[in-house]
């Protein structure tokens, strides 16, 4: 599969900008400061999008590498008001 190989869907960046290729996703990578880009998830990343390049896996293979290294700081945080209730048990009709 050639570098030039588009993502299913763009990868937005922080400043606006947005991978639209393997190749624009490497570049990015390998454009990175050195402390960011030794970072495992970058690292995961890079290796995700050799073996999509060079073995012709699927895109979103390195899409989700991409994007877990783009968010690797962001926490996700629980909100009990978004919990569903539990409105008691289903019943079954052996049960009547």
């Amino acid at each position: 599969m050639p570098w030039s190989t588009p993502f299913d869907d763009p990868i937005p960046l922080p400043r606006g900008r947005q991978l639209l290729s393997l190749e624009d996703a490497a570049s990015y990578i390998m454009k990175l400061p050195q402390a960011e880009h030794s970072a495992p998830e970058w690292q995961a990343a890079m290796k995700a999008l050799i073996l999509v390049a060079e073995n012709g896996g699927p895109t979103m293979l390195a899409r989700i590498g991409v994007m877990r290294a783009l968010n690797r700081h962001v926490e996700r945080v629980f909100n009990p008001d978004l919990k569903m209730p539990h409105w008691g048990k289903r019943k079954l009709k052996r049960d009547q």
